[in-house]
């Protein structure tokens, strides 16, 4: 996907908690003093540790999504405009080009949560997150430099679970737990992965193809071919963005092609993958999702009932090679942003202040963290479940401090 142009970060979300919270255990012992806060490290992160600071970044985002009656049809963002000669459709394929900030406060610390019997107590630890996602499609151009109309808004927390022996005979695990206004919250859980793999991810193939609900069976829409100019979909007319190379059948075909394009020319050393799930494979695990009343329905069926959620996550260490110009001891720290390993690509900047004199330019190496994600939403409405499906890559907007290590 081409993303030519500046990073556009259109709601700059900063999530910080007070600098003197921390949750503290309660004293069974009635009338005693509370014990005083307690000295021991807070329980671990795990992969969690790389969840710091804000990150933005571009993506895509596709939704079937009911078509009711008038005066509500197809408003928003805008109308599928001419009509498709086809007559009414129950469902409206919309495709987003999105821009996404994500930020995450510092660490909860030590939560405790209570065993019965032949459990122990275990102590949780995890980060609040704010996710915002507005649409930049602009049909003038094809591209991804449009106004900014939101469309997503989440608030919620990953936490790390320790592993238990008794009940349940389970490894470490992190779950996300996360609300949208639409009025879905979300409880998610995966096996924590205990490493990372050296190289680039190794991105699956996904389809945004409906399914007859409780089967596999596909049950395709002319709205997923992107010739066509006539379709209930938003934006109809995709011979703008096919040009631009922003919305195309390759990426309509597998919507994870975005993710793809955007690794092309990125020295990516490692990879950590987890994929939470808010129905797991695994038996020991939780999760699930929670609907309002107007999306589950009634008997004649839901208006959109978020079913399932799948996401995978892979956190990616990206090397880059920046060039130091000459420096004096004494001048204000250098403010570099890393190359662009392919047009219109995002870099993250860093700052740098050299231990000593630097009489010629000279280029170091260094290190940033990139989040890609995919998620599929199943929503469930006129007897079949439908992919809403999300991606995106994600740099810091912080400035990243280049460490003493790079001037070995």
């Amino acid at each position: 996907m081409s993303t030519a142009g500046t990073l556009k970060v259109t709601s700059p979300v900063s999530l910080k908690l007070p600098s003197d919270f921390k949750i503290n255990e309660v004293d069974i012992k009635i009338g005693k003093e509370p014990p005083p806060p307690s000295a021991e490290p807070s329980p671990p992160l795990g992969v969690l540790s790389n969840f710091t600071g804000n990150f933005a970044g571009h993506g895509l985002n596709t939704i079937f999504r009911p078509n009711s009656g008038p005066p509500t049809t197809t408003t928003f963002p805008n109308p599928v405009n001419p009509p498709p000669p086809q007559g009414k459709s129950e469902n409206v394929l919309e495709i987003n080009l999105t821009s996404e900030t994500l930020s995450f406060a510092q660490p909860l610390g030590s939560i405790p949560n209570r065993g019965l019997i032949t459990q122990n107590d275990i102590f949780l630890n995890g980060v609040p997150y704010t996710q915002v996602i507005s649409d930049i499609l602009n049909p003038a151009t094809g591209k991804a430099d449009g106004k900014p109309i939101g469309i997503h808004f989440e608030s919620g927390l990953w936490m790390h679970v320790p592993a238990t022996t008794t009940d349940p005979v389970i490894g470490d695990t992190l779950v996300r737990m996360g609300s949208i206004p639409h009025g879905t919250t979300i409880n998610a859980q995966c096996l924590a992965p205990s490493s990372g793999t050296a190289g680039p991810p190794k991105i699956p193939a996904v389809d945004m193809t409906p399914t007859l609900i409780g089967s596999t069976t596909l049950v395709p829409f002319i709205s997923q071919d992107a010739s066509k100019t006539d379709t209930p979909r938003i934006p109809q007319d995709l011979t703008k963005f096919i040009a631009a190379g922003t919305i195309t059948q390759d990426i309509l075909t597998d919507p994870n092609t975005v993710l793809r394009n955007a690794n092309v020319g990125k020295n990516i050393t490692e990879t950590t993958t987890f994929k939470v799930s808010t129905t797991p494979e695994a038996p020991e695990l939780g999760g699930g999702t929670a609907n309002i009343a107007f999306l589950q329905g009634n008997a004649s069926g839901p208006n959109a009932s978020a079913v399932q959620m799948t996401a995978t996550f892979w956190i990616e260490k990206v090397e880059h090679k920046i060039q130091v110009p000459v420096f004096k001891p004494g001048q204000p720290p250098l403010r570099i942003p890393a190359p662009e390993p392919h047009p219109g690509a995002h870099v993250p900047t860093f700052v740098v202040h050299p231990p000593h004199e630097i009489t010629q330019p000279r280029t170091i190496t260094v290190t940033s963290t990139q989040i890609q994600y995919s998620q599929n939403v199943s929503l469930n409405f006129n007897g079949l479940t439908w992919p809403h499906i999300s991606c995106a890559t994600l740099i810091p907007t912080e400035d990243q401090t280049v460490p003493p290590s790079a001037w070995n």
